[in-house]
């Protein structure tokens, strides 16, 4: 009995001493969980500063919208401190924008670029609203470089600190936790809030904002097994009536509506729930980061006994954090390019549009350059992309979502001293005989009536197919000695008679670019011209017709054009030069013989102190060989930038006052911007007008002088401009306004 009694005693000690150890040597696991908020989320960047700080050591990072993207990163890899730096090196407010630098536009998009004020998709012959606002490319962009380190990572438990994020499947409305998959492309779906950012595709659900079914998943943290929740809440709740204002807030107040359902279980089951005070902040004030994060700091020294402690209770200390060890390339080699999701545009399109070759090396500038280039087609909704190390070097694998609108309807309205009052309709439609090629149509009704219908095959920077075809007249008094039958028949009355000018203009070209900064078109062309006049004589009218034939031509031209915008340029080069050699013509006035004519233009933009931009065009045009009908000269004055065929604009004289077979003119304004997008110019223009403008080399001699002072606004519907023109030759003096885009 005494050996049994001894033996149970040894057993209960044993057990009460591994209970103590155990007791003691007991790790405790944190979990930390992070709302979304919008711009609030920067808030959670101070809440990892004072982590570290305290010595507590995460566990698990959860994460919802903007809590998905600061606990995706910080999982990845960053510090607090590194990620304190992201936030002021990238322009986190334009994660909700589409901003693209014009540059990387198509040649068509640039001269198109500027003519529509709305433009709407066309579904089943019926009007649709966008889906969002932004589609979120750049957004993806940030996320995919800041996590370049795990691209080869698709189980998010392997990151360096274990991490989930939640969205919402827009179809039946249930949450989906995303715990596998692409890094970046979870953060991006899981803030994707519904009218702002478009919805993502994740293995065939369609993911919106997390927020909209949970945007505190406390209890999802509970279920991975860890001992301690920390929960910091940096989303506003639901608000009163007298503060819902907007569009974004009343979004928010019916997203919150189930969001908020459960919010007080969410915080008891918190260990410790963080909530800084930033009620007088929204989800887009991007622009205060810095004062919600001294927020975040004033919330955490609330709380900075409990963090001690909390670390005093972790065994095995805080895990190093920073990415230093991982090297950003600034250059890649990619021995494989992979393009998946692609149906209409081909593999080669795709390519030859981002600029990649296999096996030769490209610098991560144009790497992302081609991202942009790609993007601007607006062919696809989403370019998601990723580098894989493989054997013997890397590859990038693209996953493309192509934008199911292939019709699109726009509208546009302008009014100018020439064409008069105009409603511009577009249609554009993809896809119509091949899977590259776009058609687009502008009718323009008003005072003028006009039209121009493009087509193109676009073989992305190879050898490209396009037609055009225009028809455009106005109706305007000209000097009588501009156009005259002949030269010989030129009069000097100076009387001005209205005259009509019809021109219908159909060419065929071939197209190639190099990374569209430059383009190389060469092509033929049928125009018809018609420019009368009538002449009413004892009430009866006669019309006289000063040109009226057909003309058959070949054309060459060049392009180059890298201003930053197309109305009131601040930086960039534009350059333009067409060769037309007129081969044919029905000789209406039996008087043509073949001729040709070379046109160049040139400018430069550039601004000092961000306010004070100059610009300076100069253009020169010159017929070789003889031209005899002076509707097909070089015809100056008036200031439009829509002119056709050989009208130039000259600030000081009246529309085409100038005429001659060659010009040579300069022009140099000086913009200052009073207010943003408020311009106020002054430009000088001169200009020799003559059959020889080299004149031996005194290009200065016998110039005209012209000058114009102009007030600017870029608005909506395009630039509204009041321009007083004079020059220092007579006392004539010239009033112009142009109001919406110009086409």
């Amino acid at each position: 009995m005494k050996y049994f009694l001894l033996i149970l005693c040894l057993v209960m000690m044993t057990s009460l001493g591994a209970q103590e150890v155990s007791s003691v040597e007991k790790d405790i696991k944190v979990g930390l969980v992070l709302s979304g908020g919008g711009a609030k989320g920067f808030a959670h960047v101070s809440v990892l500063k004072k982590l570290e700080e305290a010595g507590v050591r995460v566990d698990y990072i959860a994460g919802t919208s903007m809590g998905a993207i600061i606990g995706g990163l910080y999982a990845s890899g960053y510090s607090a401190k590194e990620l304190d730096s992201v936030l002021h090196v990238y322009d986190l407010d334009g994660l909700v924008r589409d901003d693209l630098p014009r540059e990387v536009s198509s040649f068509y998009q640039k001269e198109n670029d500027g003519k529509y004020a709305i433009s709407l998709p066309l579904v089943k012959r019926k009007i649709e609203l966008p889906s969002a606002v932004s589609k979120g490319q750049n957004a993806f962009n940030i996320f995919s470089q800041l996590t370049e380190h795990v691209h080869q990572v698709d189980d998010f438990s392997e990151l360096d600190i274990p991490f989930f994020c939640i969205a919402t499947n827009l179809e039946t409305g249930e949450e989906v936790v995303l715990d596998k998959g692409f890094l970046p492309e979870a953060i991006r779906a899981s803030g994707s809030f519904p009218g702002l950012l478009t919805p993502v595709k994740v293995d065939g659900k369609v993911l919106v904002d997390g927020g909209i079914v949970d945007n505190f998943p406390v209890e999802k943290m509970k279920e991975k097994g860890v001992d301690y929740i920390i929960g910091v809440n940096v989303s506003a709740g639901l608000k009163d009536i007298e503060n819902l204002n907007t569009l974004p807030e009343i979004l928010m107040q019916i997203a919150g509506f189930q969001m908020y359902n459960k919010w007080d279980e969410k915080i008891e089951q918190s260990d410790l729930y963080i909530r800084p005070d930033l009620d007088e902040f929204t989800t887009f004030s991007f622009d205060e980061s810095e004062e919600i994060m001294k927020r975040g700091d004033l919330a955490m020294e609330k709380v900075e006994d409990q963090l001690k402690e909390l670390a005093i209770r972790q065994k095995g200390g805080v895990r190093e954090r920073s990415i230093e060890a991982y090297t950003f390339t600034d250059e890649f080699t990619f021995k494989e390019i992979l393009i998946k999701g692609n149906r209409n545009y081909t593999d080669q399109y795709c390519i030859k549009k981002l600029g990649l070759e296999k096996n030769e090396t490209i610098s991560r500038k144009d790497f992302m350059r081609g991202i942009d280039v790609l993007t601007a087609t607006g062919n696809f909704e989403s370019i998601f992309y990723k580098f894989i190390p493989i054997e013997g070097g890397l590859s990038v694998e693209f996953e493309v979502t192509e934008n199911t609108e292939e019709t699109l309807i726009q509208f546009g309205a302008h009014y100018d001293d020439l064409y008069k009052t105009g409603i511009l309709v577009n249609f554009t439609n993809k896809h119509l005989f091949f899977k590259n090629d776009f058609i687009s149509a502008d009718f323009v009704v008003g005072d003028n009536i006009r039209y121009n219908i493009d087509y193109f095959y676009d073989n992305g920077f190879n050898w490209s197919f396009g037609l055009n075809t225009r028809y455009n007249t106005f109706k305007t008094d000209i000097v009588s000695s501009t156009l005259p039958i002949s030269k010989n028949d030129a009069s000097d009355s100076g009387l001005k008679i209205p005259i009509r000018y019809i021109d219908f203009t159909t060419r065929l070209f071939l197209q190639s670019t190099i990374k569209d900064r430059w383009a190389f078109r060469i092509g033929i062309e049928h125009k018809f011209l018609n420019t009368f006049t009538d002449e009413i004589v004892d009430d009866q009218t006669n019309r006289i017709y000063f040109e009226r034939s057909h003309f058959f031509n070949a054309f060459g031209k060049i392009m180059l054009d890298t201003y930053d915008t197309k109305y009131f340029p601040k930086k960039g080069v534009f350059f333009n030069s067409e060769y037309i050699l007129y081969g044919t013509s029905s000789d209406y006035n039996e008087n043509f013989t073949p001729f040709s004519q070379l046109f160049g233009r040139v400018g430069f933009a550039h601004t000092f102190f961000d306010k004070l931009t100059f610009q300076i065009i100069s253009e020169a045009g010159v017929t070789i060989g003889n031209n005899d009908n002076l509707v097909l000269d070089y015809h100056l004055g008036g200031y439009n930038e829509n002119y056709i065929n050989t009208f130039v604009p000259f600030y000081g004289y009246g529309f085409a006052e100038l005429n001659e077979s060659a010009f040579l003119r300069t022009a140099l304004t000086a913009r200052v911007e009073l207010f943003k997008k408020n311009f106020l110019s002054f430009t000088g223009n001169l200009g020799r007008i003559n059959d020889d403008i080299w004149n031996d080399g005194r290009i200065f001699e016998d110039t005209k002088l012209g000058y114009a002072a102009g007030y600017g606004v870029n608005t909506i519907i395009g630039p509204i401009e009041l321009v007083y023109s004079w020059n220092p030759d007579n006392s004539q003096n010239y009033w112009y306004i142009n109001v919406g885009f110009w086409f």
